[in-house]
């Protein structure tokens, strides 16, 4: 991901990319030549060396609270990619020293800024769907070789889980979740959850490491019809429920029939440099630039640990069962509210 967060910032004319850090020697010489920029093997040598404003943290998951605390004690404004941490408190972490060191920092939960999620939220809000009643979230590929520390709850999962609560935007009341390792020995490669909200939507996720062919798709049920959101394609297919009043009969029941179907016009653009933007701009002092914040990363992991901890007990966990458990740290994340 460090690769494309190069090309991207590289090519913005809003930003100028002075360094890079990698401990790969191969690719430390690689962007040397083709960026013309210095690379270091040693990230904490570049924040003393050069003068920053932000940086971008594309490390191991284990690794971003030690990158994000030397970033801060640096004064450098800093996004790190999600998920922002393995575990809540190493993400509380985080968020707490970007606080008291006052630098700009956010997550790279880059679904926030692909055009054709920004439309559907457009949509729910003006009313279009009406009531949302489900949301059917699918993420299944083939795994990446580069992760290895974390499982597909905490690694892609995470995607889904921030947005579906930016989709919904209500509290999660209770979760449920099975969990499998079928292909990999130390983490989990395959889940399968539900998540029902305070309003009554429900989300259902679809997410593993298995299937050979790549899937990134949002199905958002609701009064008014339905959306089909093509994440990778970024196409938005509303099919219309021409039928929302009462039907005739003697019983009063709300119908639902077939309407039209549209395919929005959608302005795509790679989400990754309009996510870049916008932390620039943050960086700046622009308080309207969109950035997500390292609360929503931190709750995105809530999520996660709660999942890990419904596949383990094999029961749905609760929104209050989590704050009054204290067998491990997992179980005393809260989510959000």
């Amino acid at each position: 991901m460090g690769r494309h967060h190069v090309r991207v910032l590289s090519e913005e004319p809003s930003v100028d990319l002075v360094a890079v850090a990698d401990v790969d020697d191969d690719s430390r010489s690689l962007v040397e030549r083709a960026r013309r920029v210095v690379a270091y093997a040693d990230y904490t040598e570049m924040l003393d060396r050069e003068s920053l404003e932000a940086v971008v943290i594309a490390l191991p998951t284990s690794l971003h609270e030690e990158a994000a605390t030397a970033a801060a004690n640096a004064g450098v404004g800093f996004l790190v990619e999600k998920p922002i941490a393995s575990t809540v408190e190493s993400g509380r972490r985080i968020r707490d020293i970007a606080q008291e060191s006052g630098v700009p920092a956010t997550v790279g939960h880059i679904e926030r800024f692909n055009p054709v999620v920004s439309a559907a939220k457009r949509g729910i809000v003006a009313g279009e769907l009406g009531r949302v009643f489900q949301i059917r979230a699918n993420r299944t590929g083939p795994l990446p070789m580069r992760i290895k520390d974390v499982g597909v709850v905490v690694d892609l999962a995470t995607h889904d889980f921030d947005m579906v609560r930016f989709l919904i935007d209500q509290p999660v009341e209770r979760v449920f979740a099975e969990t499998a390792k079928r292909m990999l020995s130390d983490h989990e490669d395959l889940f399968s959850g539900l998540m029902r909200f305070s309003d009554g939507a429900i989300a259902l996720f679809d997410v593993n490491w298995l299937t050979p062919v790549k899937i990134r798709e949002l199905r958002i049920v609701g009064e008014g019809g339905l959306y089909r959101v093509d994440l990778l394609n970024q196409d938005l297919y509303f099919y219309e429920n021409s039928h929302t009043r009462y039907w005739s009969d003697a019983d009063g029941r709300v119908g639902v029939s077939e309407g039209n179907m549209v395919k929005y016009r959608i302005d795509r653009g790679e989400p990754l440099r309009f996510e870049l933007r916008n932390f620039a701009e943050h960086v700046r002092g622009n308080e309207k630039a969109q950035v997500v914040s390292l609360d929503d990363g931190i709750a995105a992991v809530q999520l996660g640990e709660a999942v890990k901890l419904s596949a383990e007990l094999h029961r749905a966990i609760w929104r209050d069962e989590l704050a009054e458990t204290t067998e491990a740290s997992v179980i005393r994340a809260t989510l959000p509210r």
